[in-house]
């Protein structure tokens, strides 16, 4: 396909890593200047352009535009009939989207994560799935949501990400106070929890790790008393 992609910021740039090996000619916003460079350098398929620029050369395209500016940044662009747009804001639905890109269609709105250079990583998506699995689904695994409601409180519960890494990197420092190897420590709490959440449902894992006395179960039990659960709710709710 000839890809376009303007506002190429880190996530952006990431999902273009992910895609650039695919054969796709793609074209990035140089005004994302150390990004669009990088990637021009990196790929030979890769080449940047005004945003005008991308629009005029690509049938499908990226937008990894902040919301609040993507008014003034589209409006001053000519779309044309027949391209599809892929948006990556989190802060404008598919319909508002559609809206600044007229006369072409904002087709699919999807949230990438950084994995997604490498590949493996969910992708979470509303809109027209086909076209999404036709570029992401090969190393990616595509999660199609029906409504903008759906994808609203994905967007809250994908949050829980941040916490995650947060306490993964919390007890590799407390590894770390007690004389062991921090950097090992942290990748082996990283594979560890990849590993058997990628592997197991929840409900399962948590009680095959309910063992009576057990490090996991008196952890959590430890966590839960602590308030963990009402917590994730209640920062939960505050985003919704």
């Amino acid at each position: 396909m000839n890809i376009g992609v303007i506002g190429c910021g880190t996530i952006a740039s990431a999902t273009v890593h992910g895609i650039a090996q695919d054969g796709h000619q793609i074209t990035v916003s140089e005004r994302s200047e150390s990004h669009a460079k990088a990637l021009a350098e990196a790929y030979e398929n890769v080449s940047n352009a005004s945003n005008q620029g991308v629009v005029d050369s690509s049938d499908v395209i990226f937008l990894g535009l902040m919301a609040e500016l993507a008014p003034k940044i589209l409006g001053s662009l000519k779309f044309r009939e027949g391209q599809r747009i892929i948006t990556f804001m989190a802060g404008a639905t598919l319909d508002q989207t559609d809206e600044m890109v007229h006369p072409a269609c904002a087709t699919a709105i999807m949230m990438p994560f950084p994995g997604i250079a490498r590949g493996g990583t969910p992708v979470m998506m509303q809109g027209d799935a086909d076209l999404v699995r036709d570029i992401f689904c090969t190393r990616n695994s595509v999660y199609s949501l029906k409504s903008s409601d759906e994808m609203a409180a994905y967007l809250c519960a994908q949050a829980v990400l941040s916490p995650v890494a947060r306490m993964v990197s919390d007890a590799a420092e407390w590894l770390g106070e007690r004389g062991a190897d921090r950097v090992q420590g942290e990748a082996f709490l990283r594979e560890l929890v990849a590993s058997n959440l990628s592997e197991i449902e929840c409900g399962p894992l948590i009680e095959a790790l309910n063992a009576p006395g057990g490090y996991n179960q008196r952890l959590r039990l430890h966590m839960e008393a602590s308030g963990m659960g009402e917590a994730l709710r209640a920062g939960l709710k505050d985003l919704e």
